[in-house]
């Protein structure tokens, strides 16, 4: 059994955590993705097999609610938001956390108002050396409350073995990302580094790779990406891929595959391993595990999804660009974004605006199905305030607590009732 966290109550929920652990004694070795279904007559909700809180995100916040519990008498920081939850990150603030930096990097307490006294927790995405440095120069222990997601830290472990095997580092990943700018700044300690962004980029890269583009423009191509001295022409004979963990997964296994082809062209395939390093354990597994989820969702079909996540998580918008390549997709932050059935508020990916959707539910059917997902930094409790408020919409929610009971006999059964 994977290990236990401390999480606050109120992050906890009733109605998911029933399915989930009925899921996991159906289920225990994670095999079957069908979504579960509940069934309230004019609404069926088809929810993912895997979404909510992954080991990373209950690691970094039983850390951060422990070190308000251990230094009541102190000032607490955060570096930056722990993780990409507004409601998560505001309960945090208002027991007195502080934030030093934005998502962006933007400067919200200067450094020189910190004393040795302060704590200072590093949030989930990890940071740069640089910060590191920063902190330890003002005698504060950044350590000490470190809730770096361990498979971040694997990242950087993997990113500096490829360094010292002599293999240039290319990072998929969001260049303006947290995890990635503290991914980058790991790897360009042992190897050349570099930041692509999506196919497009992999596609750039592997122009140059195959030698079709001159050197020449490289670095107007790839500015502001690569670390300190980047030769291309000296740098990219060697190269090992790893991920920003909340990519896509099917993406980075696509670039890996397509740079891979791009060195076997020029240099040969008996030649593959030298130039080109085998990187697949570098995937997140939740990242995979609430990925897959939503194509066993997407295969049991449905009128609509909703997707319940922070705007600015990465890891929620690829569930929800899964999603909408199917079925209309409103990505919502929560139960109050659903202002009626006639009206909801949601995040456009593609305009980076929250905008109003009228007439979202069709009204044609007699029974509506709705595909129902959460990213990795969601909290269950959320994901019951959603449910309960469509059931309200529909005018079923007297139903809810019947429907639930069909998951409770496996839960029981093994003392492990709500």
């Amino acid at each position: 059994m994977g290990r236990k966290f401390n999480i606050p109550i109120f992050y906890r929920s009733s109605i998911i955590s029933t399915i989930k652990s009925a899921r996991r004694l159906l289920d225990s070795r994670k095999q079957d993705l069908a979504p579960t279904v509940v069934d309230l007559g004019r609404l069926k909700l088809k929810i993912a097999r895997h979404f909510g809180f992954c080991f990373g995100v209950e690691n970094a916040i039983e850390i951060a609610y422990r070190a308000l519990e251990e230094n009541r008498a102190r000032r607490v920081f955060l570096l930056s938001e722990m993780i990409h939850n507004p409601h998560v990150n505001a309960d945090l603030m208002r027991r007195g956390v502080k934030f030093i930096l934005s998502p962006e990097g933007q400067q919200l307490v200067p450094f020189d108002q910190l004393t040795p006294e302060d704590i200072v927790i590093v949030p989930a995405f990890g940071t740069t050396v640089e910060l590191f440095a920063e902190l330890e120069s003002r005698g504060i222990n950044p350590r000490l409350y470190n809730a770096t997601c361990p498979f971040v830290e694997k990242v950087w472990k993997r990113a500096g073995q490829l360094g010292e095997q002599g293999y240039t580092v290319v990072i998929h990943g969001k260049h303006t990302h947290e995890e990635t700018r503290a991914t980058f700044s790991h790897a360009k300690l042992s190897a050349p580094s570099l930041v692509i962004r999506d196919m497009q980029e992999a596609e750039l890269l592997a122009a140059y790779l195959r030698r079709e583009k001159p050197w020449s423009a490289f670095d107007s191509d790839f500015a502001g990406r690569c670390s300190q001295g980047f030769d291309p022409e000296r740098d990219l004979k060697r190269i090992g891929v790893v991920n920003q963990t909340t990519m896509l997964a099917t993406e980075t296994q696509g670039i890996s595959a397509l740079l891979r082809r791009a060195m076997l062209d020029y240099f040969g395939a008996e030649n593959a391993n030298h130039h080109f390093a085998d990187t697949r354990d570098t995937l997140c597994y939740a990242t995979s595990e609430n990925q897959d989820s939503i194509y066993g969702l997407l295969a049991a079909g449905g009128d609509l999804a909703i997707v319940v996540g922070g705007y600015n998580s990465s890891n929620t918008s690829h569930l929800v660009e899964l999603c909408e390549k199917q079925l209309p997709t409103f990505y919502i932050k929560d139960a109050a974004e659903i202002v009626s059935s006639a009206t909801i508020r949601h995040l456009d990916l593609h305009t980076g605006r929250v905008q109003e959707s009228t007439d979202w539910v069709p009204t044609t059917k007699p029974s509506v199905e709705i595909l129902l997902s959460a990213g990795a930094s969601c909290p269950d409790a959320m994901v019951d305030e959603v449910i309960v408020k469509l059931a309200s919409l529909f005018g079923v929610e007297t139903l809810l607590d019947h429907a639930l009971k069909e998951f409770l006999p496996p839960v029981e059964a093994a003392g492990q009732g709500i």
